[in-house]
């Protein structure tokens, strides 16, 4: 999955209000944002699998471990990558943070500002 080198894609909880100030921090900065709630992220399989590449993380690591679905039903878990990714894949609502997306780069959006991570890497502005 990539995306144009002058755009902005995020993946984010529109019922998060940290996660609406990431995209508003984001549009504030380019008028080149998509933004997709988590239910409209990628469904397949590989899609997930290249974001996590891109993210360079484990996709553990994107779950939101507070969560009473992860609790109740994860929590203590040991799964290897492919069955993570069908966890992710079907429940989007434990991703704990926004991932942006610009060019073959992708970011996990702890704080709104962590979006400049992407501009100032590429050198140039939006």
């Amino acid at each position: 999955m990539r995306t144009n080198q002058r755009e902005l894609l995020i993946y984010y909880n529109p019922e998060s209000s940290a996660h609406r100030r990431t995209v508003a921090y984001a549009q504030s900065l380019s008028k080149y944002v998509r933004a997709y709630s988590f239910e409209k992220a990628p469904s397949t399989e590989t899609s997930w699998q290249q974001i996590l590449q891109a993210l360079d993380i484990p996709p553990k690591e994107l779950l939101n471990k507070a969560h009473p679905y992860y609790q109740q039903h994860i929590r203590g878990c040991e799964f290897d990558e492919a069955c993570w990714l069908k966890v992710i894949q079907n429940n989007p609502d434990l991703i704990r943070a926004p991932i942006a997306m610009r060019g073959k780069r992708a970011i996990f959006c702890e704080n709104a500002t962590d979006i400049l991570k992407l501009i100032e890497e590429v050198g140039i502005g939006l």
